[in-house]
């Protein structure tokens, strides 16, 4: 495995346990859907959050959630869409980006909830 590779499985394993942490349930790491893949879905009572996970070891080039491009979130959302569908789920959907800058060892961490809104 590539070294981005592996700093991509890291910050994954880092969101689910901070999602954790904050009394949800992770109910799917890397749900594949057609194109799209969320890397996690985590569910709080009446609220599943789809999250995309962005890490990067420097922020040079700009923060690591500018780069969840209008493609990438139409698919996210097709792909909750029949997530919840098929499922036959009851609940209120948000979208969320947790970011990481790692840098000197540090992971520096940005969640942004409802991210979708943030685009806009």
């Amino acid at each position: 495995m590539n070294e981005n590779h592996l700093l991509g499985q890291e910050a994954e394993t880092r969101a689910a346990n901070y999602f954790i942490e904050k009394g949800f349930i992770v109910l799917e790491r890397n749900f594949r859907y057609r194109k799209a893949e969320v890397d996690l879905i985590v569910r709080k009572k009446n609220i599943l959050v789809a999250v995309e996970v962005k890490a990067r070891r420097t922020d040079y080039f700009g923060l690591p959630q500018d780069f969840v491009r209008q493609k990438q979130r139409q698919r996210l959302i097709m792909a909750i869409d029949y997530y919840v569908v098929e499922r036959n789920l009851d609940v209120d959907v948000r979208f969320d980006i947790l970011a990481f800058v790692v840098q000197n060892g540090k992971w520096n961490r940005a969640h942004i909830e409802n991210a979708f809104n943030y685009f806009t």
